[in-house]
């Protein structure tokens, strides 16, 4: 297990200046670290027979924007990293045993993603996404792979979707939005500046803003609409972002096919106009 940092200290050290309800909620916290990443927040407060709300502003009194925000920093804290012989590769390895490492490494990362995704966030993205159909993505570097894959994707299903890689054409990207558009914003670490540069000039111009990230406390998490985050872990040949990468993608993978189904006519109608028009590039 990793060495409980950043949120179970701000608990402990804070715990003289909590009211009584909110020292029931930090107690249950502290007991129960792995419990409070499988579980909702009107699980907590039916637990600890308190109102959501109160659980809530608890969560915004440590810094979070809210339950789920704490609790994705949280899994951060009490996952389990290299100790899993799957996670830890050796030099000694053959090399269908650092596939089948590889392999494990991955599943593990989609399987911790999934795992904290908020339903209601999701719904909120898939939304916003049929109320605009102009959707922007914007990443830096390997995130901004998924940006394109993302446009790929979403691009198919009639909407509108730009994805831009340098910094120079996201910013004069960024300039043109409007409040009738959706901008999203993927970085692992939360903190590329030139990704913050480019949200700011978004919220500017009224663009709805969402990020996918690792890190629930970082500058990019604290500055966009809503969050999508993944989790995953660094091993000795791979760092997280390389494994977090995977976990981006299958985030939007679950948003394509969300909106697919939320919109299933205007879907399936540019799907088979995407197919009538690239069969003409196939003998």
């Amino acid at each position: 297990m990793t060495e409980t940092k950043q949120v179970l200290n701000l608990i402990r050290g804070s715990m003289s200046q909590f009211s009584d309800k909110e020292q029931k909620i930090a107690r249950y916290i502290l007991r129960n670290p792995q419990l409070i990443i499988h579980t909702t927040i009107n699980q907590v407060a039916d637990d600890l027979d308190i109102a959501e709300a109160t659980v809530f502003r608890f969560c915004r009194r440590l810094g979070f924007k809210g339950y789920q925000a704490l609790k994705i920093a949280l899994a951060s804290e009490v996952v389990e990293t290299v100790v899993d012989i799957h996670e830890e590769i050796s030099e000694d390895d053959s090399p269908i045993e650092v596939t089948d490492k590889v392999f494990h490494s991955n599943i593990k990362a989609i399987e911790r993603t999934n795992e904290i995704q908020n339903e209601e966030s999701i719904k909120t993205v898939i939304d916003k996404l049929t109320e605009t159909k102009n959707v922007y993505f914007y990443g830096n570097g390997g995130s901004g792979i998924v940006a394109q894959d993302a446009q790929h994707k979403f691009i198919r299903l009639g909407i509108n979707a730009h994805a831009y890689m340098d910094s120079h054409l996201q910013l004069m990207s960024a300039s043109q939005l409007n409040n009738q558009c959706v901008a999203f914003f993927i970085s692992h670490t939360g903190a590329n500046v030139d990704i913050l540069d480019v949200v700011e000039v978004a919220k500017e111009k009224g663009a709805f803003t969402i990020a996918i990230t690792n890190y629930a406390k970082s500058p990019l998490s604290k500055a966009v609409d809503i969050a999508l985050y993944t989790l995953s872990d660094e091993t000795k040949y791979r760092t997280e972002a390389i494994s977090s990468r995977i976990a981006e993608l299958s985030i939007i993978d679950a948003l394509y096919v969300n909106y697919h189904i939320q919109n299933l006519e205007q879907a399936k109608n540019a799907v088979s106009e995407m197919r009538r028009a690239i069969s003409k590039k196939r003998l």
